[in-house]
């Protein structure tokens, strides 16, 4: 395991270098040898292990997608990912430096080797993606990648400034996803008394704010939906929120906007100058990157770990790879992982102002920094949606504009059919929980006015609904994921 400390003085040439043997090594010593999906993506191009020397020489590999990862027809395709060793490959594949290594080791700590390579690729664990129309796709973990969990989520902690003896509130859904997993693994590997209440479906909203006031946690983490309803909530009741210092928004993108929002809400409470977060993170990766300390009106980047993965800039169009700050989709290859790898996954996320490698303006650390201004293209795949009203658009847009409006509490977009009927006209309704005191009049015409703008789509009806029945329409409190937008139309 890498030092943090240590990775995060290097300069960019040291962390050049530092990716081009680990890449080497990787895919010599583990993935090579030990995955069939690999192995045979390698043979059928004529691939020579030998030759990916660099991060160059990554564009010799082909891309792979979600795609890659499901099939119907072989439900149990992601196991072809599983790196898969037995004593023969690996006497046969492993140099004798890294066998006797391992040896000795074992020899050193009472343990028969067999037993820790076991540690090492034995699959103990798994999460989940959360598509919302999607079978979840399983990516596994042997206890190096939980190691390799702990670590990240430490590094986060460290990123966020909190220190040993403050406390920490765990609000992420309870699930096989990583977005909990990685908040209570990090906080124990950080040395922090965490709390993890399981979210909305486990101890429902009252019980959450009677376990906040309790504990006065400095830090909670949470998604930003299930966040944002818990303080309102709170400050509804009049509480007083004053030890709050630290918010970490995850499983969602965050934008400034959003931040200055939710920052009012708790300076009303008494919670003044707290720091907002934005995390990002999916499971293919198995952890999540940060930001460090900003104002809100500014996001810092998500800060990268250079040597336990490689990350490239693509046009989604053309598969070339782009240079620094440039404009592209995400690509993610594993340097550092054990059970289920990836190489040159295409995320199906475009990244606006790309990866820079200058130090960061706020926090001095020389990590590698992706841009904060992430569109996820992968929500428009997972509810099948192409084109509403004709036009093609990014869902994401739609959320953009409506947390950015002061005045809009809770929103819902539901797309339909007119009366239903599968041949006719697309119909776009968006459920409205105001401000109190908000003129709705006022507010429908400017929600209109900019969704036209930002998506060339322009909403039939706007409704106003009650808080009470917008929190069941989003199944706020008993689903892992917010139902923010339906797609209801039926199918021809």
């Amino acid at each position: 395991m890498s030092s943090w400390r240590g990775i995060t003085s290097l300069s960019y040439s040291e962390i050049k270098e530092l990716q081009n043997k680990r890449l080497y090594s990787f895919i010599n010593t583990h993935v090579y040898p030990f995955s069939p999906f690999y192995r045979k993506i390698f043979d059928d191009n004529h691939i020579d292990p030998r030759k990916i020397q660099s991060r160059e020489d990554l564009k010799r590999i082909p891309f792979i997608s979600k795609t890659d990862l499901i099939s119907k027809e072989n439900p149990q395709k992601f196991k072809d990912f599983i790196l898969q060793p037995d004593k023969e490959k690996i006497m046969q594949r492993w140099p004798k430096t890294k066998l006797l290594s391992v040896a000795l080791n074992s020899m050193l700590h009472g343990r028969r080797m067999e037993d820790d390579l076991a540690r090492e690729y034995r699959p103990i664990f798994m999460t989940f993606t959360t598509g919302t129309t999607n079978a979840p796709v399983a990516f596994m973990y042997s206890r190096y990648d939980l190691d390799n969990l702990y670590v990240s989520g430490a590094r986060m902690v460290e990123l966020f400034n909190i220190k040993g003896e403050e406390r920490i509130m765990n609000l992420f859904p309870f699930a096989p996803h990583l977005a909990f997993w990685q908040t209570f693994l990090g906080a124990i590997e950080a040395g922090v008394f965490a709390l993890s209440t399981g979210g909305g479906k486990v101890m429902g909203t009252e019980g959450n704010l009677t376990a906040l006031l309790r504990m006065k946690p400095s830090a909670i983490l949470g998604v930003p939906s299930y966040i944002y309803h818990l303080i309102r909530f709170a400050q509804e009741k009049g509480h007083d929120l004053s030890f709050l210092q630290k918010i970490v928004l995850g499983a969602a993108k965050v934008t400034c906007a959003y931040k200055q929002k939710l920052s009012d809400m708790l300076a009303a409470q008494g919670a003044k100058n707290v720091s907002i977060f934005g995390t990002y993170g999916f499971t293919e990766a198995r952890c999540a990157w940060a930001e460090c300390p900003t104002e809100n009106h500014v996001s810092s980047g998500y800060h990268l770990y250079p040597d336990k993965e490689i990350f490239e800039i693509i046009d989604p169009a053309t598969g070339e790879v782009k240079e620094d700050h440039e404009d592209g989709e995400l690509v993610y290859t594993n340097l550092d992982a054990r059970a289920s790898v990836v190489l040159r996954y295409r995320t199906g996320d475009f990244v606006k102002g790309g990866i820079r490698h200058e130090p960061c303006p706020h926090c001095g650390r020389r990590t590698l920094l992706l841009s904060s201004d992430i569109t996820r293209l992968s929500d428009n795949k997972d509810i099948q949606l192409s084109k509403v009203k004709g036009t093609l658009v990014n869902l994401s847009h739609f959320g953009e504009v409506l947390n950015d409006i002061s005045q809009v509490s809770e929103w819902q977009l539901e797309i339909r059919k007119h009366k239903n009927d599968p041949y006719e006209v697309d119909e776009m309704v968006v459920y409205i929980t105001c401000q109190n005191g908000a003129n709705q009049s006022q507010l429908s015409q400017l929600i209109k006015d900019k969704l036209t703008g930002a998506t060339e789509v322009s909403p039939n009806e706007i409704k106003f609904i009650p808080l009470e029945e917008m929190v069941k329409r989003l199944e706020l409190e008993t689903a892992n994921k917010e139902k923010r937008i339906l797609d209801i139309r039926p199918k021809v």
